[in-house]
């Protein structure tokens, strides 16, 4: 509510707010006002001592200078636009104009795709790395490798068997690394010994 409000005063001459109606019918009752009490939308807005010292000062120049150089700086700040973070430094800002270059939507395109490259990834080989061999524990790995040996000996079970009719992708991939693993098992067998 920033509508200005309307004091009254009653016989004892102390301010008050009449009583006014609100929206749904209902009646607000009339509030008494203390003296020296000012409304929050009426009091002024807090001002620093610098910001009070800059709007005093409305040349812009230092203080104590000649009228000689103030009447030469006052030509010269209404012939050019100046900045002044500090009292008495001049500087001057020079506007340059821009040639706005008009280039059309298909050659900014072309100039686009000729700076880009296209290069196909490289994916990397299937093959086991020795490195994770000589990185994790003999044993563990030992045991793991086994581990996949029997469930590919399982799965080739279940072929045989006619349980398994069609082997999906993942597992023909998994039959086919039997070899890996064999070879990995006996250099393994051989660096524990």
């Amino acid at each position: 509510m920033s509508t200005p409000t309307a004091y009254e005063h009653d016989a004892d001459g102390s301010k008050f707010i009449p009583a006014t109606q609100r929206p749904d019918g209902t009646w607000r009752k009339p509030r008494r006002i203390k003296e020296g009490y000012v409304p929050q939308e009426e009091v002024p807005l807090y001002e620093s001592k610098g910001k009070q010292f800059r709007a005093r000062q409305n040349d812009g120049l230092p203080v104590g200078l000649t009228p000689e150089i103030v009447a030469q700086a006052q030509k010269k700040k209404g012939q050019r636009s100046t900045i002044q973070p500090i009292p008495g430094m001049i500087i001057t800002v020079e506007k340059k104009k821009k040639k706005k270059k008009t280039v059309t939507g298909v050659e900014e395109a072309a100039e686009k795709l000729a700076k880009c490259e296209i290069q196909e990834p490289t994916l990397p080989s299937q093959s086991v790395p020795t490195e994770s061999i000589s990185q994790s524990d003999p044993t563990k790995r030992l045991k793991n490798l086994r581990k996949k040996l029997r469930e590919i000996e399982f799965l080739e079970e279940k072929i045989k068997a006619g349980l398994l009719k069609s082997p999906d992708k993942d597992q023909k991939e998994k039959m086919s690394k039997k070899n890996e693993i064999l070879n990995e098992i006996d250099i393994l067998k051989n660096s524990i010994l």
